[in-house]
């Protein structure tokens, strides 16, 4: 049995004008899931990441702490839902830069809502359905190369892991809409697979952040 961790980034910089990298405490988190899974004693025989550069650094910060020298493979299909061509689109082209974060993650939600009922009539870039497709694709393909015993890591987004989440227990929809809001930043999801499929062993483990941690932990 194989089995893949999926990793969310540590967070981003909310309101800074570029979104896309760590903020201090995004750094600060992905140290901390290294040092838990070095406390594991995990072995990877796959590293995996998304393009983005919130992405490609928690999983440089990770890898460095379990003492992998090569870095993680850059693919795309684990990037994560482009927020703002969605809220563009669906949401009224609010910019982030004129609410606070929770008030944006209302209007996210809404927008979210609205694109996976637009189905492929979504004047999105990527609509729904084609974002549900390249998550599974990346998935799959990662399933399908992994040996018995052997374990992949993946730093990717909330909404990635939330669909996926949600595509293992038979409803994706949900679990972009409900999972999505409650996966904490660097937290670990457990996927393995073997003869009777691939299956949701974890979801959001993050008892990493408990204790003098417990600063670290954000949703956004």
């Amino acid at each position: 049995m194989g089995a893949i961790y999926l990793i969310r980034h540590g967070q981003a910089s909310y309101g800074a004008e570029d979104y896309d990298r760590l903020s201090g405490v995004g750094v600060e988190q992905g140290a901390v899931v290294g040092a838990e899974l070095l406390r594991r004693n995990m072995r990877f025989t796959e590293a995996r990441t998304g393009s983005l550069a919130r992405q490609r650094k928690t999983a440089e910060t990770v890898l460095d702490w379990l003492g992998i020298r090569t870095p993680a493979k850059e693919d795309p299909r684990w990037n994560e839902y482009d927020h703002v061509d969605i809220v563009t689109h669906h949401g009224g082209a609010v910019a982030q830069s004129e609410l606070d974060s929770r008030s944006y993650q209302g209007v996210l939600d809404a927008s979210l809502s609205a694109w996976i009922g637009a189905g492929d009539g979504s004047p999105c870039a990527e609509t729904w359905p084609a974002f549900l497709a390249r998550v599974r694709g990346a998935l799959e393909d990662l399933v399908t190369g992994l040996r018995k015993g052997e374990n992949a890591v993946v730093f990717t987004s909330g909404g990635v892991i939330g669909t996926l989440t949600g595509l293992l227990l038979g409803t994706p929809e949900v679990g972009l809409l409900k999972l999505n809001r409650v996966t904490v930043n660097g937290s670990i999801t457990k996927i393995v697979s073997g003869r009777s499929g691939t299956t949701l062993l974890s979801f959001n483990e993050h008892s990493h952040f408990d204790g003098q941690s417990s600063r670290l932990l954000t949703y956004r």
